[in-house]
């Protein structure tokens, strides 16, 4: 007897039927990458005006203290909200409320105002706004694909993300380069921006929860609690926490950039659209990711990857050097993006998926924020090249530590097609609480546009 033996093709480039199959995904797909390169515009352009306010990396790195206060204390909120009310609702209101502070950024740079402690605030507001309606646009991808499409639509909106790392800083740069534009458009680009994104949710179709629960303290702490059982969950957090807070100098480029480079805010925005290219490349390429079954253990490598990449950053001189290396760290990026938003969708009930989803943009967000504090503490105590290149060997060693004392982690095996997996840990549902209907069985992250 002969047994025919059949190789599964393994598609190189990114699965683009998501965008075929689902007209509602394909328009929000669309809407939200029109929207988030207005965003990027902003997030160029803030630090940028406080580094040209105060000329210190710890009052850029202090612009993250004043957006992970609010989403700390919004954000687990915002996720019990996404699960007692329609999904779609939470997040077009969120949307409106970034659109007007947006405009409200574009209006003080009109106006000349020189108030770093405004854009603080404004920094604080948009944080907390955009900790209520991200839990909730997290959970539309489940909800407008099947399964089997979910990794690719993860994946698409990772190009989302990296067309906005791309093509946004260096827009920006571009635009603040011209005295007659400067930082002032780009903050009116963004809010004008935002009408791609809440056109795109506006014809969405209702996205109440499968499992209604009130928003409570106790409701809203049921996702920590469920992230705490499982490694698998608690693990896939940790390693962003470790890539975050470690290994994100975002907040010494504009020191860094001064000291190599005259300060040309042409070559600032090439360093943040360095990492968006290599994302954007990792993303295109993604096809084999689907087939990826140890995605703790990928998951971790990256990791590693994306440290070990900015630990070469801080040391080399050329300009050539230093894009090629940001470069490597969006391509690790990407894929530990793509597998840990899998994982969390495919562990997380739907019933609890705005509440662990809150808690996924905090960590992502948030680890962002205080990464950036941390790098400009250290960069002032120190130096900008001391801070990202012990940041950068911190996140390696941190990869290692998590795979020691998370073995579940390192060792989980995806579900294959038409398979219930082998993973060697489920949380099981949390039992039900005396107000609250108990969780469904097991089903299954850059941003409130």
């Amino acid at each position: 007897m002969y047994k025919c033996c059949y190789i599964r093709e393994v598609r190189l480039l990114i699965d683009l039927r998501p965008l075929r199959e689902s007209r509602d995904y394909r328009r929000l797909w669309a809407g939200s990458t029109l929207s988030s390169i207005g965003g990027a515009l902003t997030n160029f352009a803030v630090p940028l005006q406080v580094y040209d306010l105060t000329h210190s990396p710890f009052a850029v790195g202090s612009i993250g203290v004043a957006e992970v206060v609010p989403m700390l204390v919004v954000g687990l909120a915002g996720g019990a909200l996404a699960d007692s009310v329609d999904r779609r609702r939470l997040a077009l209101g969120a949307s409106a409320g970034s659109a007007l502070l947006s405009g409200a950024l574009a209006a003080q740079a009109f106006a000349g105002l020189r108030l770093v402690w405004l854009l603080y605030l404004l920094a604080a507001m948009g944080s907390a706004v955009g900790a209520v309606g991200a839990p909730a646009r997290r959970t539309f991808i489940p909800r407008l694909l099947p399964p089997d499409l979910l990794p690719a639509g993860l994946a698409l909106n990772r190009v989302t993300f990296q067309v906005m790392l791309t093509v946004g800083p260096a827009l920006g740069g571009a635009i603040a380069g011209v005295p007659a534009l400067g930082l002032r458009s780009c903050y009116l680009v963004d809010a004008v921006s935002f009408a791609a994104s809440i056109y795109a949710v506006w014809r969405l179709p209702a996205m109440p929860t499968t499992d209604a629960t009130r928003p409570t303290l106790r409701a809203a702490l049921d996702g920590v609690r469920l992230i705490r059982r499982s490694q698998q969950l608690a693990g896939a957090f940790l390693a962003d926490l470790d890539a975050t807070v470690f290994g994100l100098p975002v907040a010494l480029f504009p020191a860094i950039n001064a000291e190599r480079f005259a300060a040309d805010p042409r070559t600032l925005g090439l360093f943040l659209a360095a990492i968006g290219v290599g994302g954007l490349v990792s993303a295109t390429l993604s096809g084999p990711l689907v087939h990826i079954r140890r995605q703790g253990r990928a998951m971790l490598c990256a990791v590693a990857v994306w440290g070990s990449a900015f630990a070469g950053f801080a040391v080399v001189r050329s300009l050539w050097a230093t894009l090629l290396l940001l470069g490597v760290a969006g391509l690790a990026d990407t894929v530990t993006v793509v597998l840990r938003g899998t994982m969390v969708q495919t562990v997380t009930p739907d019933a609890l998926r705005g509440r662990v989803s809150a808690v996924d943009y905090v960590v992502g967000a948030g680890g962002g924020s205080l990464g950036n504090l941390e790098a400009g503490a250290l960069g002032s105590l120190t130096s900008p090249v001391t801070s990202a290149l012990a940041g950068g060997l911190a996140t390696v060693a941190g990869a290692v530590l998590i795979r020691m004392l998370l073995p579940a982690f390192d060792r989980y095996r995806a579900p294959a097609p038409g398979d219930d997996g082998d993973r060697e840990e489920e949380p099981g549902p949390l039992p039900a609480q005396a107000d609250e209907v108990a969780p469904s069985p097991l089903l299954h992250e850059p941003s409130n546009r």
